[in-house]
Order: structure tokens, then C-alpha cells, then sequence
């Protein structure tokens, strides 16, 4: 499914993009991971959040590689990490790219989800705030130059698996 935001910037999503098992597996491997912590999300601004980066080696990266390479035809992976965000955790907003050709997917790992919860990616988009809810099982890939933050959960952490691809002739 997509959300056109009008001026070229499209939100799109699927769900239910892994089997049950791989989403059990995915999620189990993110509660396991190594984290540093924090992102910058901007420059002069204090990192949030503890990421785990996945190296190409890695099955989960063949995984996801496979997976979202019909959403980005001719861009090259360029990261994979999973971002983990402890409740009450605020992010900031921040881009990807400067490139509006470069593409961000974020895979939502976590296993249940309740409207009360929170932990939507909120984009801000031509003077307006948009957000996906974070199902368990969702992809949602969109250009890297639009402004998003995460929010978080009230109640537990928010794992989400970064997918980060590159237009190669910039």
C-alpha cells in the first residue's frame, strides 16, 4: 500500500512481509544483538537509542537484502542495522539522504502492537505531520530525504530493523 503526500513524496508499506517464523526469528534476534549506544540524528543534537549493526555475512541480511530489492530497483544496500528504543526515549527528527532518489525501508520486529502503545514513524511532509503504525511484520520503505523520527513505546523497547539503500550515480 502507498500514502501519496503529495510533491513526489510517497509513503509505502507492507505487511506481513515475512513469514510468522522469520518475524519470530527476527524479533528474537534483535532482543539478542550486541548494542552500542545511540544515532546521531542531527548534528549538535545527543545520540538516542542503542543500535546493533548486521553485517553482510549475516543470514538476517541475505534476508532482508532479498526481500526489499523489488522496492529498490537499480540503488545499492548501503547499511542494515536495528535501532532499539527504551520507552519514554525522544527522538529527533532527522533525514536519511539529502538524495531524493535514496530509499530508507524500516521493518518493524516487535510482536504485538495496541493503538496505546505508541511507537509510530512519524514523517513530516509538506507542513504536515503523517505517521505508520508500527504492526508487527510491516515494512515500510520511503525516500531517504524526508524528515522522520521514531517514537516509542510506553511500556517496552521498540525494535526496528534499518534498511538503508543508495542511488549508485550521485
Amino acid at each position: 500500500m502507498n500514502i501519496n503526500c503529495g510533491t513526489d513524496n510517497v509513503l509505502n508499506f507492507e505487511d506481513n512481509f515475512l513469514t510468522e517464523e522469520q518475524h519470530k526469528s527476527v524479533f528474537n534476534y534483535c532482543k539478542q544483538s550486541k548494542y552500542v549506544y545511540g544515532e546521531w540524528d542531527r548534528p549538535g543534537l545527543p545520540p538516542k537509542g542503542m543500535v546493533a549493526e548486521i553485517s553482510e555475512h549475516q543470514d538476517i541480511y541475505k534476508l532482508f537484502k532479498s526481500k526489499t530489492k523489488p522496492f529498490v530497483e537499480g540503488l545499492v544496500l548501503e547499511r542494515m542495522y536495528i535501532n532499539a528504543f527504551a520507552p519514554s526515549e525522544k527522538p529527533h527528527f532527522h533525514t536519511d539522504s539529502s538524495i531524493h532518489t535514496d530509499v530508507t525501508c524500516i521493518y518493524y520486529a516487535n510482536p504485538t502492537w495496541e493503538l496505546d502503545d505508541g511507537g509510530a514513524t512519524e514523517f513530516y511532509i509538506d507542513g504536515n505531520f503523517l505517521g505508520i503504525a508500527p504492526l508487527p511484520n510491516r515494512l515500510s520503505y520511503f525516500n531517504a530525504d524526508i524528515p522522520h523520527r521514531a517514537t516509542t513505546f510506553r511500556e517496552h523497547y521498540r525494535f526496528t530493523l534499518a534498511i538503508r539503500y543508495s542511488d549508485p550515480n550521485r
